[in-house]
């Protein structure tokens, strides 16, 4: 039936939003331990777009509970308690479109700005020292982007070991998993329209034509 065709689909995509957001939470997890030690977040050397857990609560916790909604609709078997729960489907495309939309906001900032990490720089004496920081932030528009520059990948953060790849291997995932699920609410949306105008009963409907008057 046309119900059951839209239910399955819901389902179907909320089955699939469960391991983008077990993703994202594994992802964000692993960015708070650059070169897995916990000393760096204790010491406040990791950078906030990874402290501010976006893949953690906005594009994991929050989608893993419309996941579960998406996953146990269909339940309603009268025609009212379908549109009505199609109707219930928005509410959670768009918890889960802000929270996806969020995390991928600040995983792509993080990613932009680059790792917080311990770098060296030259003092006004001609003695050099190290600092904590983001040396491969952009200061302007007119400078190139690390990202496209492999040489500053290994020769610019001292420490955490490896932390510029680390940073964008898993920034990247983030941004990933959170437009895909975005991409996968949208079709959610669609199939909610779908479902509110070609409901269960609009099979059944019929036109009183005036012979049968």
């Amino acid at each position: 039936s046309q119900r059951m065709c839209f239910s399955r689909c819901t389902r179907c995509l909320g089955i699939t939003l469960v391991p983008l957001a077990v993703v994202s939470m594994l992802a964000n997890t692993l960015l708070l331990f650059p070169d897995l030690q916990i000393q760096y977040l204790l010491e406040g050397h990791v950078t906030k777009y990874a402290i501010w857990v976006p893949g953690l609560w906005a594009s994991g916790f929050l989608v893993l509970l419309v996941a579960r909604a998406f996953i146990s609709s269909g339940s309603k078997k009268d025609c009212c308690g379908f549109r009505s729960e199609m109707l219930c489907s928005f509410m959670y495309v768009a918890i889960a479109v802000a929270g996806a939309s969020f995390c991928f906001l600040m995983s792509g900032t993080g990613l932009a700005e680059g790792p917080l990490c311990k770098f060296n720089v030259t003092l006004s004496n001609g003695n050099q020292s190290q600092v904590w920081g983001t040396p491969l932030e952009l200061k302007n528009s007119r400078d190139k982007s690390y990202l496209f520059d492999q040489s500053r990948w290994e020769g610019v953060c001292e420490e955490p070991r490896g932390v510029v790849l680390w940073n964008m291997v898993l920034f990247s995932v983030l941004m990933a998993s959170s437009g895909l699920q975005a991409v996968i609410c949208a079709v959610q949306a669609i199939n909610a329209v779908l479902g509110l105008v070609c409901g269960p009963g609009f099979r059944k409907n019929k036109v009183i034509t005036k012979s049968q008057i």
